[in-house]
């Protein structure tokens, strides 16, 4: 059987470690603007938006990516934290 690797991980597992510290930085920022006390499926919503091409203009695909994976980093963790 095959191993199942998890993009998202591997994408921020990918960047530079000060890189990765600013997208979980910037991913906590948004999810406490835009989620704060709500379930990691908002978070997870979040990131479905960013990486289904919903952002402003001045961010990039591939940063918008990269911060939907930290979104859904901080989901996974806030998930097995309850």
């Amino acid at each position: 059987m095959g191993t199942i690797v998890d993009f998202d991980e591997v994408l921020l597992d990918a960047c530079p470690p000060h890189a990765r510290a600013d997208l979980m930085a910037e991913a906590q920022m948004l999810a406490s603007v835009f989620a704060p006390g709500r379930p990691p499926s908002a978070l997870e919503q979040l990131a479905s938006q960013l990486s289904g091409g919903h952002r402003d203009g001045e961010m990039s695909r591939s940063h918008a990516y990269r911060l939907a994976a930290a979104l859904r980093r901080i989901a996974r963790a806030s998930d097995t934290d309850h």
